[in-house]
């Protein structure tokens, strides 16, 4: 009896075996459904960016107020007869740093 219940035993483990080790496993289950969510997280910010960046071709397409934007923004670019100023933070590192004297030459 003893025997059989061990015989019982062994068959019960190597039937649940691939349940949870296998390639059907429950870990392996659980870790596609973890990569899954991540993949959906991921795709939704790549899809934030294709929309930013689809509205700025459709206004650079349709107007030029778009492209005046660009150009002053990234190229500094400003408009004949205008006066450009600049305005720097109180705080900013270049206006509180100390100067440094020139190196002497011997």
């Amino acid at each position: 009896m003893r025997l059989l219940a061990i015989i019982f035993s062994i068959m019960i483990a190597a039937l649940q075996w691939p349940l949870w080790v296998g390639k059907g496993s429950w870990l392996r289950v659980w870790q596609l459904d973890h990569q899954l969510v991540e993949k959906k997280q991921h795709n939704e910010k790549l899809k934030e960016r294709n929309d930013a960046l689809d509205a700025d071709v459709r206004d650079l397409k349709t107007g030029s107020d778009a492209i005046e934007e660009r150009g002053r923004n990234e190229l500094g670019m400003i408009r004949q007869d205008e006066v450009f100023f600049q305005v720097l933070d109180k705080n900013h590192p270049a206006l509180t740093a100390t100067p440094q004297p020139p190196p002497a030459d011997h």
